[in-house]
């Protein structure tokens, strides 16, 4: 069973690796072989291949579903429903949108944005809107977060925003009785009237109904930092605990008081579905506790029929149905950390000839899923707490049986006897913000995590079998030595530049700009990209996953070109997230608490064989666009020139100041490519070869303009736009530039599609 598990999971996850789906042919071509493999009960290679068949299928179906390219960017009009609770900042509302009715074939479910909403969104409502849709399109980063995937794993067909004019119309609210979002919603706005004044509302929030949006972006980075952000939202542990004591207490009561005619195992496991059934559905019945609800229900139906099973096999039966159900779980980081993480716990706990104490056995536990899944949060965030073993063991407890329990409870007890719910609160408030102090204490430690570049397929391989011997039973003769195996991790280096080289990645921010230069030895960042409020920019969600990823431990040089938003919007998370030794800007006054350098023409340096020189401004012109920092990199390959967002009267200055200095191999397009740059004349100067224009896909102000595109062309210059393309990497290969894109190396099905 176990082996049959994994051939079905290794076929779905081999699809996953597709750059595009296989057609009809191939699908009868597996098909055939498939029976073939079953005649000769070849049954491994049976369940592989009905694996890739299920996946196929499966994501074929999903893609189906997403918005045709025809509807794209015009204005359609939508009636539907609410689906889930809505996420609200200073500038918008965003929601998932079930439609119910329209005047065009779109996805059933969208995921819509309300900029500036005059009137109240909350879950259960019905609206007929003006929307603005788009294909399924995100950002494509290394080490960045894969939108289009989430989106796909979500179900959803389009992202759109709601139009102002004509003013959308509430048509209605869903019954509570219909509708287990309208309950949710209910509860959330119920604890907003409740616990108005507690710090603690957010985590409360995030413990009962899985709604993380309240909590504070700091309090996000201590439980990054301590290894705890999984038990502040509702995962598969949190439904299991609640399943478990459910278990534990009606066990002990039937015995004591219940009838004969059922036994207490079969009533208990009944009550532990039945309370995960209604915890999930708190949650909005969120993928990872539905996988939760899956494996559950699996233990519990061995319970009920009464089946010895080994507990391998029970956890291969529920990984077989979790896969079943939906076969794109395996894209989900959650789904290989939620049953590893089980996995070693049965390792660790099972088949052991002498039990522990309950707290022996819990320091057990927790020195075993930190040391086990290590090596995948370093795969999958290039990033590992070394302080999550002790955070866990205070944190897991309060979490455990103070705060979720009780907050339940009081969840519950709130619509009928209020002063005993708040009486709970209280409780559960005073516990989290202890544990929170705490926690930020250990935060603060400098040895609190550690940073290290993404590890390589072959070095994990020889890690697992190292976790395996480390963790085994005392009579298993060198354990320490299993410690070797962990070398090839540990000692993971990043492919650096030669010297004379460069390594350029121009990174996709959407409609801004920010790029990355590697040299030998050392790491300049060119622009930061877009801030869209005080939790979210591109330097938290893109450049410092990225520098992580390739190994960065700290900037070298940071240039912000010009204040503008899109430019300067990331550079104070990347400030605070890594060591930066120099700012150079133009920005001087919005950058004043981090001792910037005015960047004025004639700067230069150089770094293992590189030159850097900065060619402007020199003097102050009326745009701030046109005083941005414009930097040239002289490589012995060649010069990359990169101009920001300065538009004709500064192209005008620098052909007049440099003439055929100008000239470049690498230009990166001023301005997203607007019709206010890219002269002609500036264009004859530089002499590019390529062109890479930073731009956001189906922008509002259509950059790059076709005009210009037709002028690069006429140059007979290749261009390249990161809203197509993804991050493109501009490197050197066998002495000449080699520029490649993410979506053409690393893109796979639900990118290219």
């Amino acid at each position: 069973m176990i082996v049959s598990a994994l051939c079905f999971l290794a076929g779905l996850l081999a699809v996953q690796q597709f750059a595009v789906l296989p057609g009809s042919p191939w699908l009868f071509m597996l098909t055939t072989v498939a029976v073939i493999m079953a005649c000769l009960r070849y049954g491994r290679w049976v369940f592989f291949i009905t694996g890739l068949l299920w996946a196929v299928l499966f994501a074929m179906s999903r893609l189906a579903e997403r918005l045709p390219e025809a509807l794209e960017g015009i204005d359609i009009p939508v009636t539907g429903v609410v689906i889930d609770l809505p996420e609200q900042n200073e500038r918008q509302t965003r929601f998932d949108f079930k439609v119910l009715q329209s005047t065009q074939p779109l996805p059933s479910k969208l995921r819509l944005s309300w900029y500036f909403p005059d009137q109240a969104i909350k879950s259960g409502q019905q609206w007929s809107f003006l929307v603005t849709l788009k294909r399924p399109h995100g950002g494509l980063n290394l080490g960045g977060f894969d939108y289009e995937r989430w989106l796909l794993t979500q179900n959803i067909g389009a992202t759109g925003s709601v139009r102002p004019h004509p003013k959308p119309e509430l048509l209605g609210q869903e019954s509570a009785w219909r509708s287990i979002a309208v309950w949710r919603q209910t509860i959330t706005d119920r604890l907003s009237d409740s616990l108005s004044g507690s710090p603690s509302l957010g985590l409360i929030k995030a413990l009962t109904i899985g709604d993380g949006s309240g909590i504070s972006h700091n309090d996000w980075d201590i439980f990054r930092k301590t290894g705890t952000t999984h038990l502040v939202v509702i995962s598969g542990s949190h439904v299991g605990l609640i399943a478990g004591l459910a278990y534990f207490l009606v066990f002990k009561v039937w015995v004591r008081f219940g009838s004969i005619r059922c036994s207490p195992q079969t009533v208990a496991a009944l009550v532990a579905i039945l309370v995960a059934a209604f915890y999930s559905g708190l949650a909005g019945f969120s993928v990872p506790t539905q996988r939760s609800m899956v494996m559950l229900s699996v233990v519990m139906l061995a319970t009920i029929l009464q089946r010895n099973s080994r507990p391998f096999n029970v956890l291969a039966v529920a990984l077989f149905a979790v896969l079943i159900f939906d076969p794109l779980s395996v894209l989900a980081v959650g789904f290989w950390l939620s049953f590893l993480a089980v996995s070693l716990i049965v390792y660790v706990v099972s088949g052991r000839l002498s039990t522990a104490g309950y707290w022996t056995e819990m320091i057990k536990i927790n020195w075993a899923t930190s040391v086990g899944l290590a090596p995948l949060l370093v795969l999958f965030f290039q990033q590992v707490s070394l302080i999550s073993p002790v955070a866990n063991f205070i944190a897991v407890p309060i979490i455990s049986f103070i705060a979720v329990p009780l907050a339940l409870m009081g969840v519950v007890l709130m619509f009928g006897l209020p002063l005993i719910a708040a009486k709970l609160f209280f409780i559960v408030d005073l516990s989290l913000q202890g544990l929170v102090t705490v926690l930020g204490y250990m935060a603060e430690l400098p040895f609190a995590t550690i940073n290290h570049p993404q590890p390589s397929v072959w070095s994990l391989l020889f890690a697992v079998p190292g976790i395996l011997w480390l963790l085994a039973p005392r009579g298993i003769p060198s354990r320490w030595l299993s410690l070797v195996l962990f070398l090839p991790l540990i000692f993971t280096e990043s492919e650096k530049p030669a010297v004379g080289s460069i390594k350029m990645t121009l990174l996709d921010v959407g409609q801004a700009l920010s790029l990355v230069v590697q040299t030998q030895n050392h790491w300049l960042v060119y622009d930061t990209g877009a801030k869209f409020s005080d939790d979210s920019d591109m330097g938290k969600s893109v450049l410092l996953p990225f520098l992580r990823q390739q190994g960065a431990d700290g900037i070298d040089t940071l240039i912000v070109s010009h204040g503008d938003n899109d430019h300067i919007g990331g550079a104070v998370s990347l400030l605070k997230g890594l060591p930066v030794q120099q700012v150079l800007t133009s920005a001087m006054e919005q950058l004043k608490a981090y001792a910037p350098i005015k960047c004025i023409a004639g700067q230069t340096w150089e770094w293992d064989k590189v030159s850097f020189t900065v060619l402007s401004p020199q003097h102050a012109f009326v745009s701030d666009n046109n005083n941005a920092c414009v930097l040239k990199i002289q490589t012995e390959q060649g010069t990359v020139l990169l101009p920001s967002d300065i538009e004709t009267s500064a192209e005008a200055w620098l052909i007049e100041t440099y003439g055929a200095q100008l000239k470049a191999d690498v230009l990166i397009a001023p301005h997203h490519g607007s019709k206010t740059s890219s002269t002609v004349d500036f264009l004859k100067a530089v002499q590019p070869e390529v062109v890479l224009i930073s731009a956001g896909y189906k922008n509002q102000f259509r950059h790059p303009h076709q005009d210009i595109l037709t002028r690069y062309n006429d140059n007979h210059s290749q261009w390249l736009n990161t809203a197509y393309k993804g991050a493109i990497t501009l490197s050197v290969k066998d002495g000449r530039w080699l520029v490649q894109s993410l979506r053409d190396t690393d893109g796979k099905y639900w990118n290219n599609e």
